[in-house]
């Protein structure tokens, strides 16, 4: 249909280092699933005022900062399984916990504090990925087992005056989400379906024309997404060792190959100076990636 799409080299930016790789122990997440053994599994990456880019460790229940300068420090371990990430304006972390909801943890440390756990009376399933917009509403994606075979995800959003609005709850498998610039949009990437949905959002009343984005193909779904200052969007492919760059208009752009092999490349994020990297998370090496891009990202609420 389209011409194949430029490509895009990467470098690596970070390695989690030996001294913090977990081998004396696995966890409930680890063999719950086909990844074999794991050392660590970073997700959620999302950079604060400083430069400083936050990243989780779902199956060891971390919140890990790397410095520009590429060291690691744990901001804190505990009893979870924390994968998407977001940064509040005034600085505090929230977290999309797979195991006990939204969390909220301050960045000089401590342990995550619960901040939802609950919508429309009903226990989260297991978020999966969460982002703010400009005016502080908080969006998530309640994604646990749902697939195919039981399509009850849920897209929710927690307004900034702490209003709970279950949006869609018939997704197979939510998981990234971005908003268009001039958030009227909302793009949800819907694993199992290897695809991305387009969401209008309303000013008032229920959802309508819900739609279909993007379709993808191969790997194991698109995964955690990011947007720049065009609206062209940036989807990690997990299981396909790549991120694919597609226009506003759908139209594709760039692939960005893993450059240390690994499939699971999980998530993303713009960062530097003038956020023209592309900072992506490959899981299977424990790795943080960059890549040198044209558009620079869409100022994140964070720093706003």
């Amino acid at each position: 249909m389209y011409a194949p799409p430029a490509e895009l080299p990467t470098r690596v930016f970070a390695r989690i280092p030996e001294a913090l790789e977990i081998r004396d122990r696995s966890s409930a997440w680890v063999e719950g699933r086909s990844h074999g053994t794991l050392t660590s599994f970073l997700e959620g990456p999302a950079f604060d005022r400083g430069g400083r880019l936050y990243c989780t460790d779902i199956p060891y229940g971390r919140i890990l900062r790397i410095d520009p300068d590429a060291s690691f420090t744990v901001v804190a371990e505990y009893d979870g399984e924390p994968n998407g990430l977001a940064i509040h304006r005034d600085g505090r972390l929230f977290i999309a916990d797979q195991k006990q909801g939204i969390l909220v943890l301050d960045p000089a440390g401590g342990t995550p504090e619960p901040f939802l756990i609950r919508a429309d009376l009903e226990r989260l399933k297991g978020p999966n990925d969460l982002l703010f917009a400009s005016n502080g509403d908080l969006y998530f994606t309640d994604q646990a087992q749902t697939g195919l075979q039981d399509p009850s995800g849920r897209l929710i959003r927690v307004r900034a005056n702490g209003e709970v609005e279950v949006l869609l709850d018939n997704v197979p498998s939510p998981n990234g989400l971005v908003l268009s610039p001039d958030e009227r949009t909302l793009f949800l990437a819907v694993t199992r379906a290897n695809a991305i949905w387009r969401v209008p959002l309303p000013t008032s009343g229920r959802m309508r024309k819900v739609g279909m984005f993007i379709q993808l193909s191969g790997g194991g779904g698109p995964d955690g997404m990011a947007i720049d200052e065009k609206g062209n969007l940036a989807i990690a492919h997990a299981g396909l060792g790549s991120v694919w760059v597609f226009s506003a208009l759908g139209e594709p752009l760039y692939r960005i190959r893993a450059c240390t092999g690994g499939r699971m490349t999980t998530n993303l994020a713009y960062g530097g100076l003038d956020r023209r990297t592309l900072f992506i998370t490959e899981s299977s090496t424990g790795s943080i990636l960059a890549a040198d891009i044209e558009v620079p990202g869409l100022m994140l609420f964070s720093h706003r």
